[in-house]
């Protein structure tokens, strides 16, 4: 048997920082993970640029059953921070939109800057090492892995949750938490397409690829990001956004020509140009596939002089105000995220410790703390990595 101060379970984005900041300080630090590479998630993330944060990080950009969780560690580590050390390792960056951070070259350079930290820091590394099981004794934890098991004072769980199970996701945090006898919320699909019955399907069919700006709300939750069909339903960054809040058989509301008042640019068109279809004249103001379906839907083949006030106002409510009701989701194969997780009411907050169970930490995707699209959920990562590697 041998033994270490540290067992970080998890070689993802939570886990290596909070390795790093625990060899740092002097700690003698194991990283296991059951995946051949670490740092998967990061390494396909922004389309393989790594959104690697969000400089309006907050906590009204996340989702948890205690909101003012996060608050804590994303005081304490900000994007700012990682943000210096990205600089200080060379790695060009940009920003794009609503404080979107990216590499300007590849995310495996976010990667390399990671494993060589915990290199730096005397981290050692365990790749495609599986943990069999875990046990607590008077002065710590017993780590099994195959013939070796591995006594530690200190043991931090970053096994991320659910989401993209082909990359070897998997609900091993969640157990351990239970193991442990520790609360959890129940877990479901975030930032994941939505899907939609046959009859929609068939309707849209036509409109798969099609991409336009929109607004989606459910409640007093609003995106303003873009949205396309798919397919198999609705995906883009607005309808990823808005999954998170979505519950199955609820409804969400879409403004597919936001910042527009379509019934007085109708109304317009009307006036001036009597003789043109209702697809023609939408399409000033939509995708021309979406704008000739909805023209032959609600237009037929009259003309804009054919059609009363309130046929432009129908017209106008699909296309301000659509109200869709999602068959589901593409669920945990496509989600980018899982919602839900351990309870922070077992968490403390400065040092993700569980307050049962001395030496047991949480941190990152396993933790019911969810962050929207955008480098939030990588930016939660960092911060509560970190915050436990202080301590750990």
């Amino acid at each position: 048997m041998s033994g270490v101060d540290v067992v970080v379970i998890g070689a993802g984005a939570a886990g290596m920082m909070c390795a790093i900041e625990a060899g740092r300080r002097g700690r003698r630090v194991v990283v296991i993970d059951h995946a051949a590479v670490p740092g998967e998630k990061i390494r396909i993330s922004g389309g393989g640029r790594c959104n690697f944060t969000n400089i309006h990080a907050g906590p009204k950009n996340y989702l948890s059953a205690n909101p003012s969780f996060c608050i804590s560690a994303l005081k304490r580590y900000t994007p700012r921070d990682f943000l210096a050390l990205v600089e200080r390792h060379g790695i060009a960056w940009h920003e794009k939109t609503l404080g979107q951070l990216f590499c300007d070259g590849s995310a495996r350079q976010v990667v390399e800057m990671l494993r060589a930290g915990m290199q730096d820091a005397g981290v050692e590394l365990r790749l495609g090492t599986s943990v069999d099981s875990v046990e607590r004794g008077a002065d710590g934890f017993r780590v099994a892995v195959g013939r070796d098991t591995i006594a530690c004072r200190s043991l931090v769980v970053a096994s991320g949750g659910k989401s993209i199970p082909k990359m070897g996701a998997t609900s091993f945090g969640y157990q351990l938490a239970e193991h442990f006898g520790l609360p959890l919320v129940p877990t479901r699909p975030g930032l994941v397409p939505f899907t939609l019955d046959e009859a929609a399907l068939a309707r849209f069919a036509p409109l798969a690829g099609v991409g336009l700006d929109c607004i989606a709300a459910h409640g007093r939750t609003r995106f303003a990001e873009a949205m396309l069909f798919t397919h198999r339903g609705l995906s883009g960054p607005a309808m990823l956004q808005i999954s998170s809040y979505w519950r199955e058989g609820e409804e969400i509301a879409i403004d597919m020509a936001p910042g527009q008042d379509v019934f007085a640019a109708l109304r317009a068109a009307r006036a001036g140009h009597g003789r043109q279809s209702l697809a023609t004249a939408l399409s000033t103001l939509l995708p021309k596939r979406l704008a000739q379906m909805l023209g032959e839907e609600h237009g037929g083949g009259r003309n804009l002089a054919d059609l009363g006030d309130a046929a432009l106002r129908k017209v106008s409510a699909a296309i301000g105000d659509w109200r869709l009701r999602p068959l589901g989701t593409e669920g945990y194969r496509t989600a980018e995220v899982t919602l839900g997780g351990v309870d922070t009411g077992a968490l403390d907050s400065r040092t993700m410790e569980c307050r049962t169970v001395p030496g047991l930490y949480f941190i990152g995707e396993v933790v019911d703390v969810t962050g929207w699209l955008g480098g939030y959920n990588f930016q939660w990562a960092w911060a509560s990595g970190w915050s436990a590697g202080q301590v750990c």
